[in-house]
């Protein structure tokens, strides 16, 4: 049998470009494979910029506590592109089987007969008719870039539509401002459906509400006339108009990881899982989990590298206003318990690396920039060390994450370090592989 990963490869020939937003080609595909999107379980469609992942996590925490059968569609993967597509069970989902994958994208390629078609739109229909052919009480599908015009906006009559908050990013795809990107993101609202609107600037803010009253949809502030969230007292404190609710606080570190709660919350009331056990909703809050995004690693090949008794955390954040949400939990890490924060840091050549690092000025004792082999579209480590140096920070270049490591543990410390791995998702994906701590 053919791998998933041949056939991945295979399907980069179909179309010239990896990125190109339309929903012409992936609509025909989907209609040759007889319509699978209209056969889906009730879908909650999540965009935004950042916080996406974070928030389908704790709505599939809280759904699968409450014993429902929950499908989840993220994007990109760390690891294995199985993580994109995982599949409902009673007990909690899983990621679709090598088998499986393959006989769905066999499928799909039948079906599409060497027509032009993007990776992303042809794994989407794939991952669609795995979805509509094992049943499930709900699918969590995140759009992957912009809305308008993503291969997931397919779905008609969605049960609720989310955007996280939204900042500048793709611009060479969604626009060169936030106001035009939020209205790229704004096109997955279906009239109808509740638009779950996470906290923005208020400009952007408008934008969303504008494109949800255009087409009849119901928009819901977080943050605003329509709900609140809070930390009180070391817990977590929602409230709406169905009334207040009292949680523990997110397993996800971070107090950015609040406003993602509080999205999700919101979205499962708006949706009718309000009454689900209360029991439900707190352990959605303490077992909600997602890599990468403020994840602290304590054992593996890598943990082992680092200077003894030293802590090393894994984020993918690659855009200012992950940099600022990711400074300020690590300033907030620094209050509570003071280690000397040394950043390992490795970007791509189309993100903002300038926004990302500033925050990190008068934090970060030292940042170590490092490639990343994986991907041709990566700055030079010597790029990213010459980057953060002029925007302040002390900065130096090093052959690769195990070598930065090793680096530092034998440098001298008064006091074992913080160190934090980030810059990119995909770098993320390779030290988790690096480290023998594949998501699951």
């Amino acid at each position: 049998m053919q791998s998933s990963d041949a056939m991945l490869a295979r399907f980069l020939a179909l179309h010239p470009k990896t990125i190109d937003l339309s929903l012409g080609r992936i609509e025909r595909l989907l209609m040759q494979l007889g319509a699978p999107q209209r056969q889906l379980p009730p879908v909650i469609h999540v965009a935004g910029t950042n916080g996406k992942g974070s928030t389908i996590a704790f709505m599939r925490a809280v759904l699968e506590a409450a014993g429902l059968v929950v499908h989840v569609y993220t994007s990109p993967h760390l690891v294995r592109f199985h993580e994109r597509i995982r599949l409902g069970h009673p007990g909690g989902g899983r990621f679709v089987d090598e088998d499986r994958l393959v006989e769905a994208l066999e499928r799909c390629e039948d079906a599409n007969a060497g027509a032009p078609i993007t990776v992303f739109e042809i794994t989407t229909a794939a991952a669609m008719l795995l979805f509509a052919e094992t049943p499930a009480d709900v699918l969590l599908l995140e759009v992957g870039l912009g809305g308008r015009l993503d291969a997931t906006n397919v779905v008609d009559e969605p049960q609720a539509c989310v955007v996280t908050p939204v900042s500048l990013d793709h611009a060479d795809y969604l626009g060169n401002s936030v106001m035009r990107i939020a209205a790229e993101k704004a096109g997955i609202f279906k009239r109808g459906a509740p638009a779950i609107i996470a906290p923005q600037e208020p400009e952007t803010t408008a934008v969303l509400e504008a494109a949800a009253e255009r087409v009849g949809a119901r928009s819901i502030l977080v943050g605003g006339q329509d709900f609140h969230v809070h930390e009180e007292r070391g817990r977590l404190v929602y409230q709406d108009a169905q009334g207040l609710v009292d949680l523990p606080l997110p397993r996800l570190a971070g107090r950015h990881q609040l406003v993602n709660a509080g999205t999700a919350l919101a979205t499962l009331r708006a949706a009718g899982y309000g009454r689900l056990p209360a029991e439900a909703f707190e352990a959605g809050m303490t077992r909600a989990e997602w890599p990468a995004r403020m994840q602290r690693m304590r054992q593996g090949s890598l943990v082992d590298l680092a200077p003894e008794g030293a802590e090393l955390w894994l984020d993918g954040g690659h855009n200012p206003d992950g940099g600022r949400a990711l400074a300020a939990a690590f300033a907030e890490l620094e209050e509570r318990h003071p280690a000397p924060l040394v950043m390992v840091v490795g970007m791509l050549g189309t993100k903002d690396a300038d926004g990302f690092l500033k925050p990190f000025v008068g934090l970060a004792q030292e940042l170590v920039a490092v490639p990343i082999p994986s991907q041709i579209a990566a700055r030079p480590a010597e790029e990213v060390a010459g980057i953060a140096r002029s925007v302040g920070l002390k900065a130096r270049a090093s052959d690769s994450v195990e070598a930065a490591l090793v680096g530092l543990r034998a440098m001298e410390w008064e006091r074992p370090p913080r160190i934090l791995v980030t810059g990119s998702l995909y770098l993320a994906g390779d030290v988790l592989a690096a480290n023998g701590t594949i998501p699951q």
